[in-house]
Order: C-alpha cells, then structure tokens, then sequence
C-alpha cells in the first residue's frame, strides 16, 4: 500500500501559490530537487521566450526555442519524480529489520539520485542555450536570457549537491557522480562567462 510520500500530485497541475505553500509545509516533498527541477524548467521557459524574439538575430532561433521547449517539457515533471523517489527513501527507513533496513536505504537513495542528476543535465543545456541568446539574441530580452542563465545554473547546483549527498549517504561511487560533477563544473563555466562583466 503506498504511503503519503509516495503518493506525489502533479505538481504541474497546482496553483502556483499552492506548490510553494507545499514547499513550506512541514511536509519533506516537494522538497529540493523539486524546486531544482522548477527552476530548470522555468529558466527554460525563458530561454524559449528570448528565442521566439530572437529571429531577427539569430537564423537558428526557432530551432533554439524548440530546444528549450524539449527542455522545459522533460526537467518540469521530474519535480514529481523526484518528490515520488525520496518517498520511497521514506518507506525504506521504515523497514523493522535492521539489515533489511540499511539495503533497502541504500538501494533507494542510490536510485533516488537519478533524478537530480537528470535535472542537472537537463540545466546544462538551458545554461547553454539562454547563454547564446544573451550574447546573440534580441537585446532586449538580454535580461531574460541572463535570469535564464542564472535560473538553470542555480538548479544544476542544487541538484548535482543532491546527487552528491544521496550517493555518499548510499555510500555509492560510480560514474554517476563523476558526472554530475562534470556538469558542475562545465556549468559554472558558461554561467561565469555569460555573466561576465554584468555586475
């Protein structure tokens, strides 16, 4: 029988004042990596917007504002999903046995760690989208590609530390992290160049 914590509503189909008040609640979901797959999802929706602006600035913009919107459509449910995997991280601390406990914890925070690092992934290529469009697009919506920019970036960090802390709590080294990692660093990389000299 699922438990309350596994039994995540589409954060997609809420208000928008009721997903936050969710997110303050006393409740652990949405929790963290849900606001990260938000964030990514609505820097995004930035990027999508700076492209659809953009075509009289950049030939490929439709192809850009495409790309984005593959983005926002594949990182916004992933703050379900993650909600729905530190559930059964939930469930699994629940187990009576002891040994029992301890791999079922392990195993449930090592899978738990796939959807952050989704989401990491999923902000690397909005980081790089809305980092052309800041440079090359409609300078009007500079400031748009720009809080994009920074919106992803912010996300890629919160989920790649969420990578990180599930997969040493599961006590876990494995190319995942390496990875997430990866996408750390590559990603601080384009966000200090695109917002180079802005502040």
């Amino acid at each position: 029988m699922p438990t309350p914590e596994n039994i995540a509503p589409d954060y997609l189909d809420l208000p928008l004042g009721e997903f936050l008040d969710r997110v303050a609640s006393d409740s652990p979901a949405p929790g963290g990596g849900s606001a990260a797959a938000i964030a990514v999802a609505l820097a995004a929706g930035l990027a999508g917007m700076a492209a659809r602006v953009s075509t009289g600035q950049l030939s490929d913009a439709p192809e850009l504002a495409d790309q984005a919107d593959a983005s926002r459509h594949g990182v916004a449910p992933l703050a379900r999903a993650d909600a729905e995997s530190y559930g059964r991280v939930l469930d699994a601390y629940r187990e009576s046995d002891p040994e029992t406990r301890m791999a079922r914890v392990r195993d449930a925070l090592s899978g738990a760690a796939d959807v952050p690092l989704a989401v990491a992934e999923a902000g690397s290529e909005v980081v790089a989208i809305a980092s052309r469009l800041a440079e090359e697009g409609n300078p009007n919506l500079e400031g748009d590609a720009l809080a994009a920019v920074l919106l992803a970036g912010a996300g890629v960090r919160a989920a790649v530390a969420l990578v990180r802390i599930n997969l040493s709590t599961a006590n876990v080294d494995d190319d995942r992290l390496k990875r997430a990692n990866s996408l750390a660093d590559t990603t601080a990389a384009a966000v200090g160049r695109a917002t180079e000299g802005d502040g």
